[in-house]
């Protein structure tokens, strides 16, 4: 039995019972550790959350944490440490490891030390409305996780109301996705479905349907936003809007590239389509 203080917790057998985990084989630590895997993650419906900030974020948006692994050694932040026992007061299992056991299931070098199991949300589109989702983003089939993350932070600076992947592509609970969006997973809207639905209950909703595209005559600075409810429209990374995708906008926009590329990051587009969207005040 381990027993020690470290960073204001005291293990001895974990702050709830749990036993101190130092193997990489141990049953929870596969657990977590699998869940880096797609597959995993549409069998269980959980996903990882790695970082003090980012597992802050989930356990205030209220998200259904089911178990916080963390490696009292590194874990240095006062914050974290609370977190850590103010959970394990509520009845959370806290499970104490090793800093090896801790590196094995970090991404990145240099963990800050705390992780979380968590359960999913399943958004639908019948959830969202006007009133609710008064503007917000529609992407197709995206490949790369960081972009979903990184459009995500986008639409919390922008004051938007959410994400909808249509035709599958990868998954916001991703690791990369997760971390990218910097903790605004758990407080906006992430709804998947087909570009058929969505279409269906956009214009049943009366939004406005912005498309962008290399080859729209229209200049995304020309047109005026105002107060309509709106969503802007993006292709995946590699092929873009299909024609017929195009034709169920209303507009289509493009950015002018003056140099020698011909296509900005996913993400990048959507963050300068997005701050025009704003420009009307909305």
């Amino acid at each position: 039995m381990c027993q020690a203080q470290t960073g204001g917790l005291l293990y001895n057998g974990g702050m709830n019972g749990h036993p101190f985990i130092t193997s990489r084989d141990n049953p929870l630590v596969k657990q977590a550790r699998a869940l880096r895997q797609r597959k995993k993650r549409l069998e269980t419906g959980l996903f990882l959350v790695e970082g003090i900030h980012h597992v802050g974020e989930a356990v205030e948006a209220g998200w259904l944490v089911e178990t916080l692994i963390y490696a009292p050694d590194l874990l240095k932040s006062g914050f974290a440490n609370q977190l850590v026992s103010e959970q394990s007061k509520r009845g959370l299992n806290c499970h104490p490891v090793s800093v090896q056991v801790m590196e094995s299931l970090a991404e990145k070098d240099n963990p800050q030390g705390i992780l979380a199991i968590v359960r999913q949300k399943l958004w639908r589109l019948a959830d969202l409305n006007t009133q609710k989702f008064r503007w917000g983003v529609a992407v197709v089939s995206v490949q790369d996780p960081g972009n979903i993350g990184a459009i995500l932070r986008t639409i919390d600076a922008v004051g938007a109301d959410g994400l909808i992947l249509l035709e599958g592509g990868t998954d916001p609970y991703h690791p990369t996705a997760v971390r990218a969006s910097m903790g605004t997973l758990f407080w906006k809207p992430v709804v998947a479905a087909s570009f058929i639905e969505f279409i269906h209950w956009a214009h049943a909703q009366g939004y406005w349907l912005v498309g962008s595209s290399a080859h729209a005559a229209t200049d995304y600075r020309s047109i005026r936003f105002g107060d309509r409810p709106a969503i802007l429209v993006l292709g995946s990374e590699q092929k873009g809007l299909a024609s017929e995708q195009m034709s169920a906008c209303d507009i289509l926009v493009a950015l002018p590239m003056r140099g020698r590329a011909t296509s900005l990051n996913l993400a990048v587009a959507a963050g300068v389509l997005l701050y025009a969207f704003i420009a009307d005040e909305r």
